[in-house]
């Protein structure tokens, strides 16, 4: 996914998509004396998460349960869940819960325990588990996802540097990204749209250019922006 920094004008996430973590995020908590040590860690397929899975295994050797939830896919298509020894739906279940609760995806959530002597029973084990990925949840970076319309601005070189202004402020009061530029035969701009936005683009640019540039509208991308 692409992270384009938030502009001051954007508009919130699309709240069709979940949202996801920017980075990993590790928290400890204890509950008579049992360590739950969780990490949070962005991913965008099952096999990544599965290799994030047995790197704390191995980190973490000496630990009694490593109880897993993931969700991946940008609509949050793919949920797994493990209780890994604990009480069957104690661990896994109620972590992948907070996961669905809280609209994140391509993030893995492993929460180690190391026992500490005290028996917690089912229903503090599902609180015990529930709260450890919360309160990570809570310390995490979370990055909101846009649909955003990939565009471009062909525009001859001796205009480049004013339309490039123009293009500039112009994606700082609407939402919109300003990726890069090429320059070849001409300065090509490429920008990220917000699909809403492609109407008064086209009007605006029009308007700098005396009506001699145009934009072209190519495919749809969901991108990352910060909360």
């Amino acid at each position: 996914m692409t992270s384009p920094a938030r502009s001051p004008g954007s508009a919130g996430g699309d709240p069709s998509l979940p949202s996801t973590v920017a980075r990993p995020v590790e928290h400890e908590l204890v509950v008579k004396k049992s360590r739950f040590i969780t990490l949070l860690h962005p991913v965008t397929t099952v096999a990544a998460a599965e290799a994030v899975i047995a790197r704390v295994r191995k980190e973490h050797w000496d630990a009694r349960h490593h109880c897993t939830a993931l969700v991946v896919g940008t609509h949050a298509d793919q949920q797994r869940s493990s209780d890994d020894g604990e009480p069957s739906g104690t661990a896994g279940i109620p972590m992948l819960e907070v996961l669905r609760h809280r609209r994140v995806t391509d993030v893995v959530a492993v929460v180690t325990r190391y026992f500490g002597g005290v028996l917690l029973g089912a229903g503090g084990l599902v609180r015990a588990y529930s709260n450890a990925v919360s309160e990570t949840l809570d310390l995490a970076p979370i990055l909101r996802r846009e649909v955003m319309v990939e565009v471009t601005v062909e525009v001859p070189h001796a205009e480049a540097g004013r339309i490039g202004n123009v293009l500039h402020e112009w994606c700082a009061t609407h939402g919109a990204v300003l990726e890069g530029a090429d320059y070849a035969a001409r300065a090509v701009f490429r920008l990220l749209v917000p699909p809403a936005q492609l109407v008064p683009l086209e009007a605006d640019l029009a308007s700098a250019s005396s009506g001699t540039l145009s934009p072209a509208v190519g495919d749809r991308r969901v991108v990352d922006v910060p909360a």
